[in-house]
């Protein structure tokens, strides 16, 4: 089982004639991605080669799903054109849209996620700027390295893209049902708790690691959220502990004012409701593995 993205899901990229679009559907296909084609309007038609695969090259996203029945696109365009990506994206129904892109306007991507809600919500979105979905074995829409982790019991959802990787590195020989990298800007369209919801709804998923950064209040959220709703076993990891307050962090955005926002609040949201916290990646991945060998 996975959650979002399996091994039905056909994918589309938009941009996938580009610089960045043109080496990550490579390394999505060499991973065992099915790609099923990509969407620029000025090469409509044209087809391209890539791991030894045609992939036909569509005018639009509609077009795409039609004539290829994807359920998936990934969009690596750049910041100026992500917005349109999106919406087009939305327009056609996409299933699952995954945004990849990093740098685009907050009001952009709030823009979007509101066109979405209005248009009855039917794509699940994941991003903006974070590295995607990985569901091992089965499929990955994105840049996750496909060969750094295998199938397994534990899910786990990121802010942080390199963290998402370590982790999952960390962890190979335990495996991963899915891995999702929200992304930490300051407007996404997955966040924490949706990905708490699927991945206790996962007969498959046992356990579930979940990786936090200074700023914002998504983790004291999703720390409330989890003594309602989730009985799976939790770990965290909360990036950010030697950052001075006051400051500006990272591509995340994160403004830390006071005890608002910080990773010890966040820290003790999560202790408070039962949820361990490791005061490093490799020591999270350590109280990871007690919790497996204990199940």
């Amino acid at each position: 089982m996975a959650i979002y993205l399996d091994s039905n899901s056909k994918i589309i990229v938009q941009g996938m004639t580009g610089a960045e679009g043109m080496k990550h559907t490579q390394r999505m296909l060499a991973g065992g991605s099915d790609i099923v084609g990509g969407v620029n309007p000025r090469k409509a038609g044209e087809t391209v080669e890539i791991e030894g695969k045609s992939l036909p090259v569509f005018g639009s996203v509609a077009e795409a799903m039609a004539e290829t029945g994807a359920n998936v696109s990934v969009i690596f365009v750049p910041p100026a054109f992500a917005k349109a990506a999106m919406v087009e994206a939305i327009d056609a129904q996409v299933p699952l849209i995954v945004t990849i892109t990093e740098g685009i306007p907050v009001h952009d991507s709030a823009a979007a996620w509101d066109y979405n809600l209005k248009k009855g919500n039917k794509s699940r979105m994941i991003g903006p700027n974070c590295p995607g979905i990985i569901s091992p074995g089965k499929s990955n829409a994105g840049i996750t390295p496909s060969n750094i982790t295998g199938a397994g019991p534990i899910g786990l959802v990121s802010k942080s893209g390199t963290l998402t990787y370590q982790m999952m590195f960390e962890l190979r020989d335990i495996g991963f049902s899915t891995g999702i990298g929200i992304g930490g800007d300051p407007v996404i369209g997955t966040t924490h708790i949706d990905a708490l919801e699927a991945f206790e709804a996962d007969s498959e998923t046992k356990a579930i690691v979940l990786i936090g950064e200074i700023g914002g209040d998504s983790e004291e959220k999703a720390a409330e959220y989890i003594s309602k709703h989730v009985s799976k076993p939790v770990v965290a990891y909360v990036a950010g502990f030697t950052a001075p307050e006051g400051k500006t962090m990272g591509h995340a955005g994160a403004i830390v004012s006071g005890s608002a926002g910080t990773a010890q609040a966040k820290k003790e949201a999560f202790e408070a409701v039962g949820v361990k916290v490791g005061k490093t990646p490799s020591e999270t991945a350590q109280l990871m593995r007690d919790i497996i060998a204990g199940l």
